[in-house]
């Protein structure tokens, strides 16, 4: 009789080679009974030796997700990492190991569509809707030898075609066109430049409106003011100079007049300006002819404009008609001269000259004195 000899074993998964079959369930049994008596830090070579051998049945699972649009290696990839957490989460008691892994390793196939291949976000539910869509799609063609329509989805899926327009809409999100993509042809135009821009200056709309009228209700020095100042990019100097004021009083009526648009803008009604007291409008024309013993004086105040130039050239032809022994043009309240009141001027004293009356233009504004010499009008310095 042979003697017996105690030998203690280790079973361990076969290599796959091996065996054409992989009896994973065995192989995971094995696994676990191996680490059960094994400290944490020991059990990573039998951890290893079950995922390696459990490799050809999750690149059997990834191969099946092949052809839908992502390369076969990144499937494999992420079949792989299932397969890890199937291993570190595995329980005997709980059952098979192969459907636990199958179960884990095509849940991380599915997220990995879900989460990484869509080119914008699709809810869910629409996400499976669309594939609900693509099988009943193929059905539907294969029976009717043609593309189905609408409301032929709708009825074979039970849906409103609400949901499947959407659905179909969606589809496109995928793999959406690049904003680079060429628009066709020979042109170098790019898909991008299409897509409008958001304009940024539509949320201040409102605000420009309401300034524009409130601007009407100012007024006209302080209008004028306001306009060179945001508008034309003058220095309160240039503006005092333009005025014939100081720059700190061009300060103060710039700051009344903001503080003024400021409360406007935030109430229902506008308050009214200076307690309502109406200043004259400095912008309107206003010529007046005097006698001054044996000269005449033309006193001219405002805009000199196109209205207002046939105006003064009439009132300066009746002065040098009536041949007087000098006419006095008056421009200390004149705030401008456009090309219209410049001829009008230009106009009387020519007049002046064929009558042999002498005309001196006097007290002129600094701004309206440089437009006068520019044209040849040199004013008496006063």
């Amino acid at each position: 009789m042979f003697g017996q000899t105690s030998t203690t074993t280790t079973t361990t998964p076969p290599p796959p080679n091996d065996r054409g079959l992989e009896d994973l369930d065995a192989a995971a049994m094995a696994y676990a009974a191996r680490i059960a008596g094994l400290p944490p830090e020991r059990r990573g070579e039998a951890r290893d030796d079950l995922v390696r051998f459990a490799l050809p049945f999750a690149g059997r699972l990834a191969r099946r997700y092949r052809g839908r649009g992502e390369p076969l290696e990144d499937l494999e990839q992420v079949a792989r990492l299932g397969l890890v957490n199937a291993v570190d989460r595995y329980d005997p008691e709980r059952g098979s190991f192969t459907a636990y892994a199958a179960i884990t390793i095509v849940g991380e196939i599915k997220r990995h569509f879900r989460d990484r291949t869509w080119g914008v976000h699709v809810p869910r539910r629409l996400r499976d809707l669309i594939l609900e869509v693509g099988q009943a799609t193929a059905a539907l063609t294969s029976e009717l030898s043609r593309a189905p329509s609408v409301a032929e989805l709708s009825a074979r899926l039970e849906t409103p075609e609400e949901e499947i327009l959407a659905a179909l809409e969606s589809a496109a999100g995928y793999s959406p066109a690049s904003l680079n993509a060429p628009v066709g042809g020979e042109s170098s135009a790019e898909f991008g430049d299409l897509v409008g821009e958001s304009d940024n200056a539509l949320e201040s709309v409102d605000d420009r409106v309401t300034v524009s009228g409130l601007l009407h209700r100012l007024p006209w020095r302080e209008r004028r003011i306001l306009a060179m100042r945001f508008y034309g990019n003058q220095t309160q100097a240039e503006i005092a100079a333009r005025f014939g004021i100081s720059q700190m009083h061009v300060s103060r009526l710039l700051s009344r007049a903001l503080t003024w648009l400021r409360q406007a803008m935030l109430a229902d009604a506008p308050p009214p300006w200076q307690n309502g007291a109406a200043e004259p409008d400095p912008g309107k024309t206003r010529i007046s002819v005097k006698q001054n013993g044996d000269s005449v004086v033309v006193e001219v105040g405002g805009e000199i404009d196109r209205d207002g130039a046939d105006q003064l050239r009439r009132a300066m032809l009746e002065a040098v008609t009536g041949q007087p022994s000098e006419v006095v043009v008056d421009l200390v309240g004149a705030g401008g001269f456009d090309a219209g009141g410049i001829a009008a001027l230009m106009a009387g004293r020519d007049a002046a000259e064929r009558t042999g009356v002498p005309l001196r233009l006097t007290r002129v504004q600094p701004a309206v004195r440089r437009s006068l010499t520019a044209a040849g009008l040199a004013p008496a310095r006063d």
